[in-house]
């Protein structure tokens, strides 16, 4: 997964209507922003765990452990990237998350009922 750089790690006072502009909802926008966030955290735990299990050993003995120094790179690498939350908001307020709402009603132009 490719995390830009341009991300500020800071905090920042935003414009809640910003986030409401997108979908007319503050709440739906910061939904949509949390699911958003959630997939990047996968991703990136994915990424991760995959890195660091090329350096896994097979020996459960605490006195045999060892410090990896490429290991500990790649942990100093991620744990230096831009949180997840941080990187759903920019993407949202760039227009770059897809997003799609239930229609109320069916193909037909029937109302929905909730099941």
């Amino acid at each position: 997964m490719k995390t830009p750089n341009n991300v500020s790690a800071s905090i920042v006072t935003r414009n809640m209507s910003d986030f409401a502009a997108e979908t007319g909802n503050v709440y739906e926008s910061l939904a949509i922003i949390s699911k958003r966030a959630n997939q990047i955290s996968v991703k990136l735990k994915e990424e991760l765990n995959g890195k660091l299990a090329e350096f896994a050993t097979t020996v459960d003995n605490l006195e045999e452990v060892f410090e990896n120094r490429e290991q500990i790179e790649i942990s100093k690498h991620y744990e230096r990237l831009p949180k997840p939350t941080n990187l759903a908001i920019e993407e949202f307020l760039e227009g770059k998350v897809y997003f799609n709402t239930p229609s109320e009603f069916d193909e037909l132009g029937n109302a929905r009922v909730a099941e």
